[in-house]
């Protein structure tokens, strides 16, 4: 009966680590910005509140009114068309999804939860479904507070189009020469 109850423990634990291990958010990657005008909005759409920054540094905020092939028009405290040649970078706040905040707060609870689990097999193996019962609440409380914790987070700025820089590369090549007579380095530049 012993070797039972431990069983049941290790396969409740085994349980309980696997989904906790599904929950956890994979790592995510920024999108590169785009570099051409003309691909601005397969990332934006009219509506979206942008930062445009401009040549001079000036930045301002509004609301995307329409898309051009060479010009934007935002609404910032009255409609303003700017041209693609004045704009330097475009930014925009994306909204994290409630999602994750969910899963994160469900495995934390869930965790909590979870810590329980040895106190309710102390004495009999009955407990382990109530254990793996509380590790299911406190989940659903941790998910709650998850979501109310990444509504409040208004998300990141990010640069979803810059424009192309022309300036000059250059690059420098050292090779080391080596021959039983003599020891040189090479030197190219190349601009």
């Amino acid at each position: 009966m012993r070797m039972f109850c431990a069983a049941r423990q290790f396969v409740a634990w085994a349980f309980l680590a696997a989904l906790l291990g599904l929950l956890l958010p994979a790592p995510a990657a920024a999108q590169e910005p785009v570099n051409s005008f003309d691909q601005l909005n397969t990332r934006l759409k009219v509506g979206d509140t942008v930062w445009v920054t401009d040549a001079q540094g000036r930045e301002v905020k509004g609301r995307i009114t329409s898309f051009g092939p060479a010009a934007i028009g935002v609404d910032a405290n009255g409609a303003q068309v700017l041209r693609a040649d004045e704009i330097r970078a475009v930014e925009h706040r994306r909204r994290d999804s409630l999602w994750n905040g969910a899963l994160i707060g469900f495995g934390v609870g869930l965790g909590a939860g979870a810590a329980t689990l040895p106190w309710a097999c102390s004495d009999s193996c009955s407990g382990v479904g109530q254990g793996v019962l509380i590790g299911f609440l406190m989940g659903g409380i941790g998910a709650g507070i998850g979501i109310g914790v990444d509504a409040a987070i208004p998300g990141r700025r990010q640069i979803v189009y810059r424009a192309g820089t022309a300036s000059p590369s250059a690059r420098l090549s050292l090779v080391p020469l080596i021959t039983p007579r003599t020891k040189a380095l090479a030197v190219s530049l190349s601009f």
